[in-house]
């Protein structure tokens, strides 16, 4: 009897761990070689991992919600030899130190979980946890001023008497309703130390009233959210407009998108037609396509554009389009589509939302004229366009001036001010613009 290891597979450059979700085979079940065995998250994108071998699943090392290093073997699977009626038990987790505790580890910054793991919280009494606790505990603890010595009568439910978030927001709610809390902490005793993360402790809900709902965000908008404020906290955002008379774009499209659609065996949408244009504008101004390191600046030399991708939960993933000024029209269209297409049936891989060095938002998809977007981290810009409006516009020409009818678009761009300047900022949104108004086409 041979056994092959299945580990968690590397999802990405900046990826450490994932969660597991879901266990699509248990112990005993046979597998087939790529075969989907468990569905995984990481702070990017959720996917599936496939065996690596054809066989019987022999043991599980891992349970759902667990979080798991890159690299750690997560089940074995068994390849030959005569396959057993025993059912193989779920082997223990590997040692605390080695798996987080919590799913909601997570949704940590990577500075902020590493510190917590190296440097043991400190309570009231200026010893160390002698427990091992996830951030968002830490984090609740903190915000509701619960003391080291009450954190640590808390009895978990988690693995191993780990305490979990709804062991600790239960014992809260509790604590709450509670007048005298002969459990709570004294007033003069200091609180947990605070960690840094976008989540906050549970509403009260006596404060609001009776005619309301608290609804939990769901692990996607709680990463969203922890996105975006560290965007807003890292970048100095600026944010210039321009408008673009699209109407050469519009007429084009009109014109040729039934055939297009016939020969190519893909819809022409307008999101390749105006990454085209950024590309092309991004070779001008390569600042553009940068980041930031401490006090270096990186320029990019591949232009990844990612394009922001609502999703029917109303949350928002940005898949990339690598080297998309490699693509012609055809080209992109067709990678357009199958990003947007696998972002909305879940079945983005983890490198599909990697590596992007500047982002397209299309506000215009839901009726926005305009909008001020938020950087996409590390990139130092991010350009939105709005929905096309028919317009009366004074059309300028060497026999006068007239008023025409012309199919407008608001563009805006936030760009990172440590590294764009108003200038260049003004300056390449103006380019794109032109861009769009010069398009002529190409028959099909």
């Amino acid at each position: 009897m041979a056994l092959e290891d299945l580990v968690m597979p590397k999802l990405g450059e900046s990826i450490m761990e994932a969660t597991v979700l879901k266990w699509l085979k248990q112990v005993g079940d046979p597998v087939e070689l790529d075969e989907t065995v468990l569905e995984i998250a990481t702070d990017k994108v959720d996917s599936e991992v496939p065996s690596t071998a054809a066989g019987v699943i022999e043991s599980i090392l891992f349970n759902e919600n667990d979080v798991v290093p890159i690299g750690t073997v997560i089940a074995r699977i068994r390849t030959t030899g005569d396959v057993s009626n025993e059912t193989a038990a779920i082997a223990a987790p590997p040692p605390p130190q080695t798996v987080a505790a919590e799913p909601e580890k997570e949704h940590e910054f990577e500075v902020v979980s590493s510190e917590i793991k190296q440097a043991p919280a400190v309570g009231a009494t200026g010893g160390s946890l002698s427990k091992f606790y996830s951030p968002l505990v830490l984090t609740i603890a903190a915000s509701e001023g619960i003391s080291l010595s009450e954190l640590e009568q808390l009895t978990g439910t988690g693995k191993e008497g780990r305490v979990t978030k709804n062991d600790i927001l239960n014992y809260v709610a509790t604590r709450s309703k509670s007048a005298a809390g002969s459990s709570s902490q004294p007033a003069t005793a200091p609180a947990l130390p605070a960690v840094s993360r976008a989540e906050s402790a549970p509403a009260d809900l006596a404060k609001y009233g009776n005619n309301v709902e608290i609804v939990e965000m769901d692990r996607m908008r709680k990463l969203i959210a922890e996105h975006m404020v560290r965007s807003k906290q890292v970048s100095p955002h600026v944010t210039s407009f321009s408008e673009a008379d699209v109407t050469n774009i519009v007429q084009w499209r009109e014109k040729v998108k039934n055939e297009f659609e016939k020969r190519e065996g893909t819809k022409i949408t307008f999101m390749p037609l105006f990454i085209e244009a950024i590309t092309r504008c991004i070779k001008r101004f390569p600042l553009i396509n940068s980041s930031i390191e401490g006090d270096k600046i990186i320029i990019r030399k591949d232009i990844n554009i990612g394009m922001a991708t609502a999703l029917p939960s109303g949350n928002l993933i940005v898949p990339v389009i690598k080297n998309a000024d490699q693509l012609n029209l055809t080209g992109l269209a067709k990678r357009v589509n199958d990003l947007a297409n696998a972002a909305r049936n879940n079945k983005l891989k983890a490198e599909d939302t990697q590596g992007g060095t500047f982002t397209l938002t299309n506000v215009g998809t839901f009726g926005s004229i305009s909008g001020t977007p938020i950087i996409n981290q590390p990139q130092v810009a991010i350009l939105a366009v709005g929905a096309i409006k028919k317009r009366p516009v004074v059309i300028e020409t060497p026999q006068g001036d007239s008023i025409a009818i012309r199919h407008m678009m608001m563009l805006s761009m936030s760009y990172d001010h440590r590294v764009v300047d108003g200038a260049l900022g003004a300056t390449f949104l103006t380019a794109v613009a032109k861009e769009l108004e010069s398009f002529k086409g190409q028959e099909f």
